[in-house]
Order: C-alpha cells, then sequence, then structure tokens
C-alpha cells in the first residue's frame, strides 16, 4: 500500500491510497485511516480484486448476510465514510459494486476484497469529526451527527 496527500488545503485534505495485488482492502484501509488519525471522511475507489466478501443488512437477524465473489471482479463503484465508533477508533461503512466477467454485478457492503492489480482510493477528509454510535435496535453503527 503506498499513500500520497495530494491537497493539504484546510478542511479538504486529500489523501491517495493504492493498493496492490494481494492487499485485504478493507483491513488495509482501516489501518491507514487510524494510523493517518482521520476521524472524518468520504472515500471513492475503483479498481479490481481476484476475491471479494460483500454483505446484505438482513434486519430479522441484525447481521450481514454474507455473498461470497470468488471470482476476479473490476470495481465499479466504492463510496463510503470514515467516522469514529464506539471504540474510539475509525471506522470505515463503504457500499460496492463488482463487475463480472459476464458482464453481471454483486454489490453490498464491503466486507473483504484481496486486491488484484490494484485499488486506488480518494479519501477526502472533512473538518468536522464523525460519530458512529451502534443501534441497538437496528443491530449496526451508524453515524450520529448530535455526537460529539
Amino acid at each position: 500500500m503506498r499513500s500520497k496527500l495530494v491537497s493539504d488545503e484546510p478542511g479538504a485534505q486529500v489523501h491517495v491510497v493504492i493498493l496492490d495485488t494481494g492487499d485485504e482492502a478493507f483491513a488495509a484501509l482501516t489501518k491507514f485511516v487510524n494510523d493517518a488519525r482521520i476521524s472524518a471522511a468520504a472515500l471513492t475507489a475503483i479498481g479490481a480484486f481476484e476475491r471479494a466478501t460483500v454483505g446484505w443488512f438482513d434486519f430479522g437477524s441484525k447481521s450481514y448476510r454474507k455473498i461470497e465473489v470468488n471470482e476476479q471482479c473490476e470495481v465499479l463503484s466504492a463510496i463510503g465514510d470514515v467516522a469514529i465508533g464506539d471504540d474510539g477508533k475509525a471506522s470505515l461503512h463503504v457500499h460496492i459494486v463488482l463487475g463480472l466477467s459476464d458482464g453481471s454485478t454483486r454489490g453490498g457492503h464491503l466486507l473483504a476484497g484481496v486486491v488484484r492489480p490494484t485499488l486506488e482510493v480518494v479519501l477526502t477528509e472533512t473538518p468536522a469529526k464523525l460519530r458512529r454510535k451502534k443501534r441497538a435496535d437496528l443491530g449496526i453503527a451508524l453515524i450520529d451527527i448530535a455526537a460529539q
């Protein structure tokens, strides 16, 4: 993984993060935002995975149903955000659409993805800190804009 701060404007720092073959995207990006002490950001990404796991949130069970994609796939679109979780660490929330060789797609919450050959990520920090809080009624953590 390589990264570069491409804009250091107050209130809108922009980082480009390049992941390489074999990197596990969700873990690598989580490590990057925590190491860089990023507390609030928007992210976008394109690239490809050799395999990935996406999730569909089942409100009945309050858990993610895993959708395994065990083939080379294009990251057609990945959008998400970064906020501080209940544990005080930065957490990612990323939705992704993967393109398969037959032109079909799979999508959902990015749970894991092994990069091949690259994933190009743009992280744009926001000046405010965002807080993600676990909602017991839903079983998931959501951004709470009232939290400090």
